[in-house]
């Protein structure tokens, strides 16, 4: 039997033989993330040059498109790097890294867009206070608490990966996966076979609630003012409820893919479906929050077409 100190790369089996359409892939690849890099650098510059923008909501929507970009970062570099290898081997160390990037990134997703619901609830409800509540200092620590929540929740599931001794180094994926890396150990207990349904839990279902009881409560105050203020705070939760629903359904493809057998699936469906989190969230959150909000969208056009 093997031990973990056999195992010193994964193979991403996933990505096959793709022949000559490793040049397309790779061209589509690395166009989409450079655009995603593009829009979501753009408007972090743009909320940082103007300083009309420099509001709560917007300097939480400057965190979310940081992340956007570290979490496209965490995948896209190694798929580009993949089309020309023949072996399809990532080491041990690169595939916990991207592990840790990747699920820190779809967490601290949830928890910023738990954190802007909070922003809205706040700002619709107790209008009033909504300056001192959410003043720039508070911002900065609601920040800081989501980053440390992600990666302390990552940390505690990892704990259950990094000390495991593995008997096999393939990998059905293009990235590395932690239920298809526990698959692979020699012996696993139960709380190692469910640690990545542990994480979602505090990753998705924790802040779910905070995002839900937030919009309950918009939802109420919504309720008894007037139509002009309805539509106002519609036009500002839309997104949210968007990106909310985008990242379910990614997760939900993640977790389908990683846990059941999905064979009867092509192989390129699944493969795309098990990266549309990151495939449709980086490109989503910069058009739906930042060129669909006005105060954004027209900043933008003075940034970008009244520069002398």
């Amino acid at each position: 039997m093997e031990n973990s100190t056999d195992i010193v790369s994964f193979v991403l089996a996933a990505y096959g033989n793709i022949g000559e359409l490793k040049y397309l892939y790779f061209s589509i690849m690395l166009l989409w993330y450079f655009s995603i890099c593009l829009t979501n650098t753009i408007l972090i510059i743009v909320i940082y040059v103007d300083k009309r923008l420099h509001e709560p909501m917007y300097i939480l929507l400057c965190n979310l498109f940081v992340n956007e970009i570290g979490g496209s970062t965490s995948l896209y570099p190694l798929m580009i790097s993949q089309m020309f290898s023949d072996t399809h081997e990532v080491t041990l160390p690169w595939c916990f890294l991207q592990m840790c990037c990747i699920y820190t990134s779809a967490s601290v997703e949830f928890c910023s867009l738990a954190a802007m619901a909070y922003d809205r609830y706040v700002a619709i409800c107790d209008p009033l206070h909504y300056s001192v509540i959410m003043s720039t200092g508070r911002v900065g620590m609601i920040i800081l608490l989501v980053w440390m929540y992600s990666f302390l929740n990552f940390i505690f599931s990892f704990s259950f990966v990094v000390r495991l001794k593995f008997c096999g180094n393939v990998i059905d994926k293009v990235f590395c996966d932690q239920h298809l890396m526990i698959k692979l150990a020699c012996s696993v207990s139960v709380l190692n076979k469910i640690s990545d349904l542990l994480f979602a839990f505090v990753t998705m279902v924790i802040p779910f609630s905070l995002i839900s009881v937030s919009y309950m409560k918009i939802l109420a105050v919504c309720l008894n003012t007037s139509k002009e203020n309805r539509q106002k705070a519609v036009s500002t939760c839309t997104p949210q409820i968007v990106s909310v629903s985008n990242l379910f359904v990614g997760c939900i493809f993640h977790f389908v893919d990683s846990r059941f057998d999905v064979a009867h699936v092509p192989d390129k469906v699944r493969i795309i479906l098990s990266v549309y989190l990151l495939i449709c969230q980086p490109v989503v959150t910069p058009f739906m929050y930042g060129f669909n909000l006005p105060k954004i969208r027209q900043s933008w056009k003075r940034f970008m077409f009244q520069q002398k």
